[in-house]
């Protein structure tokens, strides 16, 4: 059996294919302007990377904030939430995890998990880009940092900087502020990712956070957010491999599911 998911998130598109319950192929692409034309492009480049052709997929699941785009229906046979994807991407590689952070690059998620991987409840953050990947982008940005670098600063820090505001605009001049005053770079880089860890355990009191913890979505690659979260929350924080691909591989999953019998 052969599925595959395309989750096209704000900032990229991810393709993942199965065979057989099996990961064989992946390809991700920043999204752009145009969501349909990558979807088609980055699943190619998937389906390439496993050998496979097009009429060989049995069936596409799409998820992402692009799935329900007019030509990215005509490519999918079906739609799932970032939610449900996400979900259930994360039970195949971590079949432990009850509470689940998705951070990505125009949002994040709590959601907490029964133990067969499925939605109990959930709380995202979706109106501005405080708490997400663009969040971080922005700020590194208004301290002439490239991203990389920036989260290296993070992890060198043996303290943080306070940051009170979450609004990417005010959070950039109070950083910048703060240097002026003679804080050390990465004090401030290790200040705003805890910033955003505190936003998340805001967003996750009415849920309840429940080990184990996973972490999910682009951001999910930021060694220096994983240790602001387990700080901030006081639990160790499960990473699965590359898990910017958790719900494009969550949504291959419910495509094997609506072909079993």
């Amino acid at each position: 059996m052969i599925t595959a998911g395309l989750d096209i998130g704000s900032r990229t598109t991810k393709a993942l294919i199965l065979r057989d319950s099996q990961i064989v192929g992946m390809a991700l692409a920043k999204t752009g302007w145009l969501p349909s034309a990558m979807a088609r492009e980055t699943l190619a480049d998937a389906l390439m990377t496993a050998n496979l052709d097009r009429v060989q997929v049995q069936r596409i699941v799409a998820t992402g904030y692009g799935r329900i785009h007019s030509a990215v229906t005509e490519i999918a046979d079906e739609q799932f939430t970032e939610i449900a994807c996400h979900a259930r991407g994360i039970a195949f590689h971590l079949p432990g995890v009850r509470t689940l952070i998705d951070i990505g690059g125009q949002d994040s998620k709590v959601i907490r998990l029964d133990e067969g991987g499925l939605v109990l409840d959930f709380a995202m953050n979706d109106r501005c880009a405080a708490g997400t990947g663009k969040f971080l982008e922005m700020t590194a940005q208004g301290l002439d940092l490239p991203l990389d670098m920036f989260i290296e600063q993070a992890l060198t820090a043996k303290s943080a900087a306070r940051i009170s505001s979450m609004c990417t605009v005010f959070a950039e001049s109070e950083a910048i502020s703060l240097l002026a005053e003679g804080r050390e770079m990465n004090e401030i880089a290790r200040g705003l990712h805890n910033a955003i860890a505190a936003r998340v355990v805001r967003m996750a009191e009415g849920l309840g956070v429940e080990a184990d913890l996973g972490f999910s979505g682009g951001v999910g690659q930021n060694a220096a957010m994983v240790r602001s979260l387990e700080e901030v929350l006081g639990v160790k924080v499960l990473v699965p491999p590359q898990p910017q691909f958790v719900g494009a591989l969550g949504a291959a999953l419910l495509a094997v599911r609506r072909l079993q019998p």
